[in-house]
Formats: C-alpha cells, structure tokens, sequence
C-alpha cells in the first residue's frame, strides 16, 4: 500500500497519525482505570469531541499517508 519513494507529506501524516493515536489511546486508558466508583456515562460524554477529533485526525494522517508515497514509473 505504501510502496514507493516517501515524500515529507508521508511524513508528516504519519506524525499526525501517531499523535492521534496516542490521544485515543490516553481516552481509552484513562476511561479504563479511572472513576472505577464514578458515573462511567459522563465521563464518557465529556470525552466524544476528543474522541472523534481523535478519530477524523487518524482519517486525515491516511490520507497524507497515501498522497504522499510517489509512485515507480513503469518505463
């Protein structure tokens, strides 16, 4: 999928790509160890806009990903 020369758009989406992992990894992981005698349900709807900015910013960093891989001539 990613064959080819990377250019710094490739880069720079793998950058955004790994920054928005790590956030939804950190949502995940704090809704998982914290407020274990707490109301599950609001902490969670504090967190749906980090989590689907998470989510779109991991969309955007594959398409960076993808527009940035220059393909091999075949000539």
């Amino acid at each position: 999928m990613f064959e080819g020369e990377k250019t710094g758009l490739f880069w720079a989406g793998l950058v955004i790509l790994g920054f928005a992992s790590v956030t939804l990894f950190g949502i995940l992981w704090s809704f998982a160890i914290s407020n274990v005698y707490g109301d599950r349900f609001t902490t969670l709807k504090y967190q749906v806009p980090t989590i689907v900015d998470g989510v779109v910013f991991i969309l955007i960093g594959f398409y960076m990903m993808r527009s940035g891989v220059k393909k091999k001539s075949q000539g």
